[in-house]
């Protein structure tokens, strides 16, 4: 007999039942965001790891991935797979859960409980879908703010994420300047590239051209666009590779087979490596979401919001930085973090860089990487008994 406590949940009433803590608002809390829309009734969905210490200065604000979630070290109730980064945070590990305590929260616009597309419109009864407002890491911070106040913590120690993470960290820094004293942004950048928004629309244009898509309503109706998900999903994990990571897990060998068919099938281990990455990420996340947290990374420009000059956005900073970029990584290439360091040093900032060796790709960061584990490990340490904790 299967065990219930492990069974899988529902990712339809995971949009608005969470296993995890969820913290709820009204209007005395409103989510003012950038395209002008005001959600008088939203929700974050969180999960937390280690304990709070008695002087409330041990918060470490963990910000999600693209496709990530609130369970960065937990099983996850969809998939029933462990967190997405227990390589990084856990007891002993870079993010010590024995002395540090670590929040992970959905971003706003996300499927796994907090308020998104997904989720129901108090005012109508039905599913958002495409009349949700559109979402911009800025946002997406200030939904994070509002669950820290909510939590009691006026400053956090330290703001943790990779790749759109790292964008939040940057804003987070930009932002609430005041209540960030360590930030640790990795493998990411000041904005979005040309290159990487053309990534994103190609993938936009695959879930809406999905005849099960509904114009958004497929919710409503029943239906999922699940093949143009997963051709979404492909294409953008592509991207996450290095060359030199598929040739040494692929090569041009063949997929259980000695020789080709002559036909559409996966006939290349490539081929069905990526057919099983989109299958397996329809499972777990919401097309629509999926629209909406690739356009926030579009949107995200931090020097955009201060005439054009990124060291403006950190002005007066007292916030410690380290930045960390990989070398194999060609969607945010170490010149986007140098970038970020210029401004940080412009802004007479602490920071410290390092640029670190891998052929993993822009996914390095999230893998079994020593030398990232010790530049955090390090940073974090240093910062810790700067803060006297």
């Amino acid at each position: 007999m299967s065990d219930p406590s492990h069974s899988l949940a529902d990712p339809l009433n995971e949009a608005n039942e969470p296993s995890s803590r969820v913290a709820r608002f009204g209007a005395e809390t409103p989510l003012l965001m950038d395209c002008g829309a005001v959600l008088d009734q939203w929700q974050i969905a969180y999960q937390t790891y280690g304990e709070l210490n008695a002087s409330r200065s041990n918060a470490v604000l963990v910000c999600h991935t693209l496709t990530g979630d609130q369970y960065v070290a937990s099983r996850n109730p969809i998939t029933g797979k462990g967190g997405w980064w227990t390589a990084m945070i856990g007891p002993g590990k870079p993010v010590d859960t024995d002395r540090f305590f670590v929040i992970c929260a959905n971003v706003v616009g996300g499927c796994t409980g907090t308020t998104g597309p997904a989720s129901t419109n108090p005012a109508t009864g039905k599913p958002w879908g495409l009349s949700f407002p559109v979402v911009t890491i800025r946002d997406m911070v200030r939904a994070q703010g509002a669950l820290v106040d909510h939590l009691g913590i006026e400053t956090l120690f330290a703001v943790v994420g990779g790749s759109m993470g790292g964008m939040q960290v940057l804003q987070w820094a930009a932002s609430y300047p005041g209540r960030v004293f360590a930030a640790l942004p990795l493998a990411t950048g000041a904005k979005h590239s040309a290159q990487n928004i053309a990534f994103h629309e190609v993938g936009r244009q695959a879930v809406m051209a999905d005849p099960e898509w509904r114009g958004g309503r497929y919710l409503e109706e029943g239906t999922r666009p699940s093949k143009g998900l997963s051709v979404a999903r492909m294409g953008a994990h592509i991207t996450y590779l290095s060359e030199q990571a598929l040739h040494r897990k692929f090569g041009r060998k063949l997929q259980d087979r000695e020789a080709p068919t002559f036909s559409f099938d996966a006939d290349f281990q490539v081929e069905s490596y990526l057919r099983h990455q989109g299958v397996s990420f329809v499972e777990r996340f919401d097309a629509n979401s999926y629209l909406y947290v690739t356009r926030a990374m579009d949107y995200f420009d931090l020097a955009a919001d201060h005439d054009g000059v990124l060291a403006k956005a950190f002005a007066g900073t007292k916030t410690r930085f380290c930045v960390a970029s990989f070398t194999s990584d060609w969607l945010f290439p170490t010149a986007d973090s140098r970038a970020i360091v210029h401004a940080l040093n412009a802004a007479g900032a602490s920071v410290s860089f390092v640029e670190l060796e891998s052929d993993k790709g822009h996914d390095a960061f999230l893998l079994d990487e020593p030398n990232l584990f010790a530049t955090t490990r390090g940073f974090l340490g240093a910062a810790a008994r700067a803060r006297g904790i």
